[in-house]
């Protein structure tokens, strides 16, 4: 069975708008303002070379699909080779090498792709398609790249749920200019078993 983790660039307030550029928003490429360091730079590299294939919401990966083919590196090529997954019921035609529409019902993709792989499929933003699988218990692991500023406006990781969430923070680990890497692991098999 696949692993579902969710990884995303977050400021202090819940923001994860547009961290790269390119949405035109009005704090865009806002993590380019901080260095984070080789540690930091280390650990997006091993998550990259780590997954088994990545699954997006549409408008991140349009954004990635126009960034990454002409980037060349290890992160790139591993990028650039995997297969690609997108929640979609706009996309059509992809062209970015190896990718998949596969409709626009996220839980479906989840119990699809939990079945084709034994590794990590990981999600880059796509704020949407993560709080949809976080609200239905389906996303494993959640890694937040926490950056010191608040940008008080843009599009939020959290809003509202149909019920608590508990998850249990499996690292925690300060890189670069005060980045915090924060790791959590779904709760929802130790809360089964112990109920």
């Amino acid at each position: 069975m696949a692993r579902i983790v969710a990884t995303e660039f977050i400021a202090l307030d819940g923001v994860i708008e547009a961290p790269g550029g390119g949405e035109g928003f009005k704090h865009e490429a806002w993590v380019f303002d901080h260095d984070r360091g080789i540690e930091g730079d280390d650990f997006k590299l091993h998550e990259t070379l780590n997954s088994d294939a990545l699954l997006l919401g549409r408008i991140t990966y349009e954004r990635f699909a126009e960034a990454w083919p002409t980037r060349d590196g290890e992160f790139a090529d591993k990028f650039n080779r995997m297969p690609k997954y997108v929640v979609s019921s706009t996309l059509r035609d992809p062209e970015w090498n190896n990718t998949t529409v596969i409709g626009d019902d996220p839980l479906a993709a989840a119990a699809e792709l939990d079945k084709t792989y034994d590794g990590d499929v990981v999600i880059h933003g796509s704020a949407r398609l993560t709080q949809t699988l976080l609200d239905h218990d389906l996303i494993d692991e959640l890694r937040l790249m926490l950056f010191p500023v608040v940008l008080g406006t843009g599009r939020r990781l959290f809003g509202e749920t149909s019920d608590k969430k508990t998850l249990k923070l499996s690292q925690a680990k300060a890189v670069g200019d005060g980045i915090m890497i924060l790791t959590y692991q779904s709760t929802r098999n130790t809360e089964t078993t112990t109920k």
